[in-house]
């Protein structure tokens, strides 16, 4: 299976022996300009489900003022709407491809689901690869060093998942990655992240959400003072109950006088 994992993940295209799979781009249903939102979908029915900001930064050089030395630029390209995309899904892989002007930009993504018992099985995001030209002048300058590249970030293990979940981040989630143009890195950078590539049970229909640890951390640290708050009203609410039942208690009791000269007084 590693061999034909590589082979698969390095190569520029879909595998050519398995028929390409429907694609929607459904960006258009966000109410954020900057998210976008994709499916795959195989045999009438969805296989991968996406949705995520995506920005880029592209580390390039241009000609210093001198016309002899070379400046460090950077390009910080943004995911548009108007993507083209491609993908498959296998049964332990799938993979997201997502190009735009003219195919001067790719960004791949490939999944593969991990384990063998089926209660311990889970899925991850284990490379990412970005294919770009730095003649494409929307986002490089003029003058900028000619050639295509390509960054690329192996063997990473990225929203580790249960098996038949989703995973959601709000948070910013940063992927380095190593680009062949005089080794700089290029950097991706993904928010508002929803995504399922395996074992979707409904049409377009998210399988139950599996948090990222910083949503976690969050939402603990959201909802902690509102839990000690309700902890601290009940320690007073308990605290009065036991001092009125122990006020009523003492109160009926009868009072023995401390100086023994009252008591012929009593009874």
């Amino acid at each position: 299976m590693g061999e034909a994992l590589v082979e698969r993940q390095d190569s520029d295209a879909i595998a050519p022996n398995v028929a390409e799979q429907e694609v929607e781009n459904l960006s258009g249903l966000s109410s954020n300009p900057e998210k976008n939102i994709f499916a795959i979908r195989e045999n009438g029915t969805t296989c991968l489900m996406a949705e995520f900001s995506a920005k880029i930064l592209v580390p390039y050089e241009v000609p210093s003022s001198n016309d002899v030395d070379w400046n460090v630029e950077e390009a910080n390209i943004q995911l548009p709407r108007d993507t083209d995309i491609r993908g498959k899904c296998w049964s332990n892989e799938s993979e997201l491809h997502l190009s735009w002007l003219d195919k001067s930009y790719t960004l791949k993504l490939f999944f593969i689901k991990d384990g063998q018992e089926s209660s311990r099985r889970s899925w991850k995001m284990n490379k990412v690869q970005f294919l770009y030209d730095l003649s494409e002048r929307t986002n490089f300058k003029n003058g900028a060093r000619p050639g295509k590249h390509t960054a690329t970030s192996h063997r990473i293990s990225l929203m580790v998942t249960p098996a038949g979940m989703s995973y959601e981040c709000e948070a910013t989630e940063k992927v380095s990655m190593a680009s062949t143009d005089q080794k700089k890195t290029a950097v991706l950078y993904l928010s508002e992240v929803h995504i399922q590539p395996f074992d979707i049970q409904s049409d377009f229909v998210y399988s139950e959400e599996y948090k990222c640890l910083t949503d976690q951390r969050k939402q603990l640290e959201e909802t902690l003072p509102l839990i000690l708050g309700i902890i601290l009203g009940l320690a007073i609410v308990i605290i009065l109950a036991v001092y009125h039942v122990h006020h009523k208690m003492t109160s009926n009791q009868v009072q023995i006088p401390r100086d023994r000269s009252l008591y012929k007084h009593m009874g």
